[in-house]
């Protein structure tokens, strides 16, 4: 018996002419009379009647406690007998004569006698009549009815006197104290061991404060479990993360009990994890110079301590200390280094460790293999990772779904998708655990080498699994399918998710319309839009502004604003992309005027319009010819300090430049400049159309030569006009130059190109050289069109030759391209000659 753990009871002053120790004196508010007259008496009480009362008071608690013992001591137990004691005993009274006489009862009578005294007889029992029945069967070895007692009596299951309902196991806590003085000190600490360990165990739901205030009650009187107990009250605060508490419990047990290597090392682990390693450290030497020896866990602890705080030189220290010390490493020390090796990515290094460790004949087990093989291939060396995964092999540690799943993100990292692919069929086929990140790391690395259609399938399986692929790897496959042109495919993967209650979400959804109103399936966009309406699927104004847009471009505009009321039914309100939208497809379909109310319209919603609004409506104005309105639109724009952009310079260069306003145009060029705004390709043959429309063909041909000093090649665009500018002035020797110059630049003419020169040569009567360009254009693969069939034959029948017109037109007959009416009606005119010739000879 360690008698250092006691310390003398303070005596406690109930009233001030009566000082008796707490262990002899229960005082509870339900006193019966005769008990607290007892205790309420003085000596100088001298009564005549009183002092009768107590005479016969005494004889009756004396036949009380002679039928108290002899029910208790005759088992078995009689419920009739029981119930007839306990009608003229109060809890006070029991307790007392318990109290008294239970050293020589039999513990399992005694809890029978309980048992029967509160179910049928409903008594309620002091806390100190409980907990004297607590220490009595410990005190038998009766372990599990006395942890099941206490275990109801602490949860208020027992007919108890509790002073109050909070807090109960600090009553208990104080009566066993009370009890503890003068009794069994062994029977004392085996009572605080089981009540500190269900504090921990079974009563986690109040958090660790119940064996918290038990420790301090206890502590504050000089009492403490078992090292044992205290040792496991320690660590079961470090293990759920209450380190100021256990910080709090280590430094009273310090200096309360004496200390062993097990409470030192949980309290070394226990600073470590909060961050604390000087204090760590610090106790570790105290603990040395204290004469406890560390042990492998102790290093473990400080080690893991350092390397936490990535202080590999100091965890590399101490490791050689304990072999200095005479204490070999374990798998976990090497463990703990090789994991923060690989956190630091010193690679080369844990690869010594590890060649260490198997020197030293220790086995690394799975767990230290797989971290080496996750390191390796998050540094992206799966070769490195591959030869520790067969080294692993060879000692007889078998590879398992945890290194399969490093392998395949190492595989990935590297971009081997068919390996990665390979790896994770076989771990599909072997049963083994695929996490999701593995499905995600395959389906991404299959995406981004253009193979769509094995990532579906590989979806298909996680959805088969009830796992979700994330967000943006479901839209990274959609977008992916609907550029093969499986958009199906797309459609389906989506339905798919939506019955398996993964539903994809909105930026998914949104890509998907995207997609498919980009490939001109607006009906199945629409459909789409109606399937996520229907299944609570959350839709944004960008779902509608899609579509909308879509609809505009095929020309559909009555739909477009269809599709706008619909979207504000859903309570999604227009905003001004879809107003943007909307004044793009009025303006291209001529509507300016319509263009204009709505763009009122937009205003006075308050919504703030862009540049793509002003783009929109610009665009219209020159589509209608109304270029200075479109002008000073574009002033009104700089005036709300809005800047134009590249799309909307060019927008007015094209209509003042297709206007013959070339002045206009370039003054227009000249401010984009000024603005750090470079013009393009689209800027210079918008420019070189209008310069060759009104003949400042020159100009156009220097505008070529400076869009190369300028490093803006010029385009097929670009070269057309300014060939149909010479063709137009019949300097066909300088469109034969420009078409020359074409090729030099490997700019290949196209349908139009061909067409402007062989116009030039019919309208020039060069009918031979428009043929022989023909016969290249044809030769070359650009199929001519009607227009290019009429400006030939128009070219035949104006030199007169009828021969080659016809026979131009037989080819025409084979082709399905229909001529113009006039080209058309030439030659029935000629035909009708030819007859009416045929007929007067």
């Amino acid at each position: 018996m360690d008698v250092r753990r006691l310390k003398i009871p303070k005596t406690i002053t109930i009233f001030s002419h009566i000082k008796r120790p707490l262990t002899c004196v229960i005082y509870t508010t339900s006193s019966s009379d005769s008990f607290s007259e007892q205790i309420n008496q003085t000596p100088s009480t001298k009564n005549p009647k009183r002092i009768a009362e107590r005479k016969n008071q005494k004889g009756f608690d004396l036949n009380l406690r002679k039928w108290v013992v002899s029910v208790l001591s005759n088992p078995p137990l009689d419920s009739l007998k029981i119930k007839d004691l306990m009608t003229l005993l109060s809890p006070e009274q029991f307790d007392l004569i318990f109290l008294e006489i239970h050293g020589n009862l039999k513990a399992l009578t005694v809890l029978k006698f309980f048992h029967v005294a509160s179910g049928s007889c409903g008594f309620k029992f002091s806390v100190r009549s409980y907990c004297v029945l607590f220490r009595l069967l410990v005190a038998s070895n009766h372990d599990v009815p006395a942890r099941l007692l206490l275990i109801r009596l602490i949860d208020g299951k027992l007919p108890a006197l509790f002073d109050g309902k909070e807090k109960r196991y600090v009553e208990i806590a104080v009566c066993l104290a009370e009890l503890s003085v003068g009794s069994d000190f062994v029977v004392a600490v085996r009572t605080f061991d089981v009540l500190v360990h269900l504090c921990c165990t079974q009563f986690k739901n109040v958090g660790f404060d119940a064996v918290l205030d038990v420790f301090r009650l206890l502590a504050s009187r000089g009492l403490y479990p078992s090292l044992r107990t205290c040792n496991f009250l320690l660590s079961s605060l470090v293990k759920e993360n209450e380190l100021w508490k256990s910080y709090e419990v280590f430094g009273v047990l310090k200096d309360g009990v004496k200390p062993d290597v097990y409470l030192f090392s949980t309290a070394i682990n226990a600073f470590c994890k909060g961050g604390k390693v000087d204090e760590a450290r610090e106790l570790f030497r105290k603990m040395e110079k204290m004469g406890i020896v560390p042990n492998v866990v102790t290093y473990n602890n400080l080690i893991h301590g350092f390397c936490k705080n990535c202080n590999l030189e100091d965890a590399f220290l101490l490791k050689e200390e304990m072999i200095l010390n005479g204490v070999n490493p374990s798998i976990f020390t090497y463990s703990i280094l090789i994991n923060c090796l690989m956190k630091l990515e010193k690679l080369d290094e844990a690869d010594c460790v590890l060649k260490e460790m198997s020197n030293k004949g220790l086995v690394p087990n799975e767990v230290l293999y797989n971290t080496i093989i996750d390191g390796h291939c998050s540094a992206g060396d799966i070769q490195k990772a591959l030869k520790v995964r067969d080294e692993m092999r060879t000692k007889g540690v078998l590879p398992n779904s945890v290194t399969c799943n490093s392998l395949i993100k190492g595989f990935c990292k590297v971009n081997q998708a068919s390996q990665a692919e390979e790896l994770l069929e076989e771990m599909l086929l072997h049963g083994l655990s695929v996490n999701p990140g593995s499905f995600s790391n395959v389906i991404l690395v299959l995406c981004t080498n253009s193979r769509f259609v094995a990532a579906l399938q590989l979806v298909k399986e996680m959805v088969l699994r009830r796992l979700r692929p994330n967000d943006g790897l479901l839209t990274t496959l959609i977008s992916g399918l609907c550029k093969e042109g499986k958009h199906s495919e797309a459609v389906e993967l989506w339905h798919m998710l939506l019955m398996k209650g993964l539903t994809a979400n909105t930026v998914t959804s949104n890509a998907l319309i995207h997609r498919l109103c980009e490939a001109g399936k607006i009906q199945e966009a629409v459909w789409l839009l109606k399937a996520m309406l229907e299944s609570n699927v959350q839709i944004d104004s960008m779902t509608y502004n899609t579509l909308i847009s879509a609809v505009c471009k095929e020309g559909n505009l009555d739909g477009a604003f269809m599709l706008r009321e619909e979207m504000v039914k859903q309570g999604i309100a227009a905003d001004v992309s879809t107003y943007n939208v909307l004044l793009h497809g009025l303006g291209e379909k001529g509507k300016i005027d319509e263009a204009l109310l709505l763009w009122h319209e937009c205003r006075s919603k308050g919504l703030v319009c862009d540049i793509y609004t002003y783009g929109a409506l610009i665009n219209g104005l020159c589509k209608a010819g109304k270029l200075e309105k479109g002008r000073d639109l574009f002033h009104e724009m700089l005036r709300h300090g809005l800047a134009p952009n590249l799309i909307i310079y060019n927008t007015l260069i094209g209509a003042f430049g297709k206007n013959g306003n070339v002045k206009e145009a370039l003054k227009l060029r000249d401010d984009m400049r000024s603005r750090g705004i470079l013009p393009n390709v689209v800027t210079y043959s918008s420019l070189i159309h209008g310069m060759s429309n009104i003949g400042l063909i020159e100009d156009a041909e220097n505008l070529i030569d400076g869009m190369h000093t300028e490093g803006v090649p010029p385009d097929v665009v670009c070269y057309t006009a300014l060939i149909r500018g010479y063709c137009k002035s019949g300097q066909m020797d300088k469109a034969r130059s420009i078409l020359q110059e074409m090729s030099s630049h490997n700019i290949q003419p196209n349908k139009i190109t061909y067409t402007t020169i062989i116009d030039g040569y019919c309208q020039a009567g060069k009918v031979k050289e428009a043929k022989e360009y023909f016969a290249e254009m044809v030769q070359k693969g650009n199929i001519p069109d009607s227009v290019t069939y009429n400006v030939l034959t128009k070219g035949f029948l104006k030199e007169g030759e009828t021969e080659e017109a016809f026979s131009l037109l037989d080819h025409i007959s084979h082709t399905g391209v229909g001529l113009d009416e006039v080209t058309y009606t030439s030659l029935v005119n000629l035909l009708l000659q030819r007859s009416a010739s045929a007929n007067q000879e």
